[in-house]
């Protein structure tokens, strides 16, 4: 039988079969491989990387009519990107949480459309955070939202649409803007600077010291008839954020947020030179958040610096369209 599959495979008609199969395995290999070179005209470049691991699910498509088509050069050719994706993604996998903890944290976009407040506030009390983040807070809900969690958090801080409860002491609490930075934000008047706020940073008193937290939920990114993947009000506050991080002189930071945008996203590079993400180091899978009747990406995100994460967890469904996540951590 050995015999006679490499003497198939000598001959010259199965790596002659299915070219076309052959040029779209390699493409598939290089597009995951060079990924960053992608320009992003249109926020192609972005849009590529928001959906970078669901690429991984041409390969088997790819293999099957390669096997179909009995083409050994696809099935060569399919190492590429197995390769590449096993070597972007294959560490996410796997369990790698671990005994331990001294801070359980937890964030969630609680949605502005959310009709039971209440509800999902007394879902996330029970998750045994020490401190919970809360974004898309409407007028209307936050005063609910207050009410539900003052018994769990005796301390708080809501700027615009984000807060913080915590069982900690709260202290120098100021809004951040990531709606209005960098060039853009010279060029409006006061007029015309959009009036809710989305990101503050609060200092949080510990038995271990201070601890920096920064609570955001960046500026949308949707697909646009005229201009493509429109990424622009995320990326200025990406930039904001990330001015805010790397200037931050308090050793410990955590960041709870939804960015708008997976981590692998370009939009983030100078952030992840700054912050650790706890799905990376901590997590069991690509713990994706959005959407919550089918998540495709993981917006939602827990980041940190000079702490050890050992834990990294989704948790159940509230009447949000994004799932909760939360993390323990140890101090380093």
């Amino acid at each position: 039988m050995m015999r006679n599959a490499l003497r198939a495979c000598s001959r010259p008609e199965p790596w002659k079969r299915g070219p076309v199969l052959t040029a779209l395995a390699l493409l598939l290999g290089l597009l995951l491989l060079l990924h960053a070179a992608i320009p992003d005209f249109a926020g192609l470049g972005s849009l590529v990387e928001s959906v970078l691991p669901w690429l991984g699910v041409f390969v088997p498509a790819l293999l099957a009519a390669a096997l179909w088509r009995r083409s050994l050069s696809a099935g060569a050719a399919l190492l590429l990107p197995t390769v590449v994706w096993t070597t972007l993604f294959g560490g996410l996998l796997h369990d790698k949480s671990h005994p331990g903890g001294d801070l359980t944290v937890a964030t969630h976009n609680v949605g502005a459309a959310n009709a039971d407040p209440a509800g999902t506030a007394h879902a996330m009390a029970s998750s045994g955070a020490d401190l919970l983040a809360l974004e898309e807070l409407t007028p209307r809900a936050a005063p609910l939202y207050e009410k539900a969690l003052a018994e769990t958090y005796p301390h708080h801080a809501v700027r615009g649409t984000v807060g913080l409860w915590s069982k900690l002491p709260l202290s120098g609490t100021r809004t951040i803007d990531v709606m209005n930075y960098g060039p853009l934000a010279a060029t409006k008047s006061a007029a015309a600077e959009l009036p809710e706020n989305r990101a503050l940073r609060t200092t949080v008193t510990t038995p271990h010291g201070p601890l920096a937290v920064y609570v955001a939920h960046l500026g949308s990114v949707r697909p646009m008839p005229r201009h493509g993947f429109w990424t622009a009000s995320r990326d200025i506050g990406a930039a904001a954020l990330t001015r805010a991080v790397t200037t931050e002189r308090t050793p410990r930071v955590l960041l709870l947020a939804d960015l708008n945008g997976t981590w692998d996203d370009r939009a983030f590079t100078d952030l992840r030179a700054h912050l650790h993400s706890t799905q990376t180091t901590s997590g069991a899978g690509f713990g994706f958040t959005w959407p919550t009747t089918f998540p495709l990406a993981r917006i939602d995100q827990i980041l940190y610096r000079n702490l050890t994460a050992d834990r990294t967890w989704t948790l159940p469904a509230t009447d949000s369209d994004h799932l909760p996540v939360a993390a323990t951590l140890s101090w380093s």
